[in-house]
């Protein structure tokens, strides 16, 4: 082992003790030269190696400019010996995270760095170890995917860290302690791990066992149908261990919780949209829940005290403070159309208008009403028109038929009214979607089970406790404050004191107040498409080894 004493340079590489799964490594690689070849030479030839391996990245090239191309992994110190080992294990660990492991294969990197036996290869591989830190540190902190390529409608802005900054802050910081700050440090990412790792324990053991042949059971029925669905909701965990062949009370309160659990009709009857989720093998429940792990990674930012969370798939809009939900409602998304589907991002509420004016989208007046107008120039006569000044227009006079989508010089707005398609109250945090929260005449559809109607925004089943609950903060009596505005007919802006913000996000897999697992469908099909992204980059299910 040979040392350069003026900077502490040592071309060993020695790895022991990984503790995430408290193995012990005794692999020591050595560089061994000739003992006529100065140490000196040995220093230029590995910082040389350096130099050249990592120019090809802007970021590693000035971290490594700055300290004059020593290493930070290759020397035999203790601090270099702790990077090691706490990368190492931090890569063993990989598939905890739902990770690509073969991405962080120690096995082969192990032996890449054995074989590096000159100056020049350990140089090489310097500079690889710290290529595989920074990928592992985005993949693990913002994740493996970039959500927009997968998805077009997903339009969240991912936190990406600096990379440069993420290696000098990595080499000023106790290495386990820092590696194990880039997850998402949110409740709901430790949850979705520890469901993870529990279903791959489970699948260990023989899964949920086989699925239920009946399409449909309802109480009353017996037969082997009946026990099949019996042992596979004791298996999920719905229900205590029985052997009655009947579908009787303890079965239906069991699908009742099932149910409940998967977003569907609480009814206790196991009809045939209930058994099709039933029948979901555990291998896709494993999907959603790494899908929904990889989703906490892109939103891994502060979400404020005080926050929104709206949960597309799970048809809810709730206000969330320090972690707790304390009001919730149902919601209505956009319809599964190309053009209707609600995206996903975040922002922050600013004001809500009471009694609002609805100020049609240029993509319906021109495809929904222009269509209808050109027919009869009668139509949707509750809606005014409007020219660029905002003056009203007199319909009769204009040959709608001489218009196209294009060339349509026209607005069209609908006054305040009780029959207003916003309803009585819309919740603004102005973004470039012309996406927001409001009311709704069309009460009858929060009592469907899949709630996707609208044409992108988000419709609530109690707007009027929304706006309470927002306005609780900075108004002693808010519904006084709310209701004497609305009273009024007149349009009426109120600002939020302190602007809250919003998330807009698509869970299918998520925990409850009580740390339970919780599914929901696949609406728009978008996690089916991150999963298939994810598989393309290695991530499988698979269940725990032995």
């Amino acid at each position: 082992m040979r040392e350069d004493a003026s900077t502490g340079d040592v071309f060993v590489f020695t790895v022991l003790k990984i503790s995430p799964l408290a193995l012990i490594w005794a692999l020591v690689l050595m560089f061994v030269m000739p003992a006529a070849q100065p140490a000196e030479a040995q220093v230029t030839a590995f910082r040389q190696a350096v130099a050249e391996t990592a120019a090809r990245d802007d970021d590693l090239a000035a971290f490594y400019r700055a300290r004059e191309f020593a290493g930070i992994w290759t020397g035999a110190d203790a601090t270099s010996v702790a990077r090691r080992n706490a990368l190492l294990g931090a890569f063993i660990d990989a598939h905890a995270h739902g990770l690509p492991e073969s991405r962080y294969d120690v096995d082969a990197l192990m032996a890449q760095m054995q074989a590096a036996r000159t100056p020049a290869a350990q140089g090489e591989m310097e500079v690889r170890l710290s290529q595989l830190f920074l990928q592992y540190a985005r993949d693990v902190q913002t994740g493996i995917l970039t959500p927009s390529k997968v998805v077009s409608e997903i339009k969240r802005e991912v936190p990406y860290r600096d990379r440069l900054e993420t290696l000098q802050n990595f080499v000023r910081a106790n290495p386990d302690g820092f590696l194990r700050s880039l997850p998402p440090r949110s409740p709901e990412y430790t949850r979705l791990m520890r469901e993870k790792l529990r279903l791959e324990q489970m699948l260990s053991e023989g899964g949920w066992g086989p699925g239920v042949s009946a399409n449909a059971l309802s109480p009353g029925d017996t037969g082997p149908a009946v026990l099949e669905l019996r042992n596979r909701l004791i298996a999920m965990g719905f229900m205590q261990r029985t052997a009655s062949p009947e579908y009787d009370r303890n079965l239906a309160d069991a699908v009742r919780r099932f149910q409940a659990a998967h977003g569907l009709e609480v009814d206790g009857s196991a009809g045939q949209g209930t058994m099709r989720q039933i029948n979901v093998s555990m291998e896709q429940r494993m999907q959603s829940v790494i899908v929904a792990m990889e989703r906490e990674r892109w939103l891994n930012l502060p979400r404020g005290d005080r926050h929104i969370w709206v949960n597309l798939v799970d048809f809810t809009a709730s206000v969330v403070d320090h972690d707790r939900v304390t009001f919730s409602t149902r919601s209505v998304i956009g319809a599964n159309d190309s053009d209707r589907r609600s995206p996903e991002f975040s922002d922050v509420m600013e004001f809500m208008v009471i009694n609002p004016s609805w100020y049609v989208p240029r993509s319906i007046v021109t495809k929904e009403y222009l269509p209808q107008l050109q027919r009869n120039p009668g139509a949707v006569s509750h809606l005014k028109i409007t020219d660029r000044n905002g003056r009203e227009v007199n319909r009769s006079r204009v040959n709608f038929n001489q218009f196209n989508e294009r060339n349509f010089p026209y607005s069209m707005r609908q006054p305040p009214s009780p029959r207003n398609a916003l309803g009585l109250v819309k919740f603004m945090f102005p973004n470039r979607y012309n996406i927001y929260l409001h009311d709704t005449p069309a009460k009858s559809l929060f009592g469907r089970e899949v709630r996707a109607f609208s044409h992108g925004c988000i419709r609530l089943n109690d707007p009027f406790d929304f706006a309470y609950t927002l306005l609780a903060k900075q108004e002693s009596n808010p519904r006084d404050f709310f209701q004497r505005r609305l009273n009024s007919g007149a349009e009426s802006r109120v600002n939020l004191d302190q602007p809250v913000p919003v998330h807009l996000v698509y869970r299918t897999a998520f925990t409850n107040v009580t740390g339970s697992l919780q599914f929901r469908r696949d609406v728009y099909g978008r996690d089916g498409q991150i999963w298939d992204a994810l598989a393309r980059e290695g991530v499988v299910v698979q269940a725990v080894r032995g």
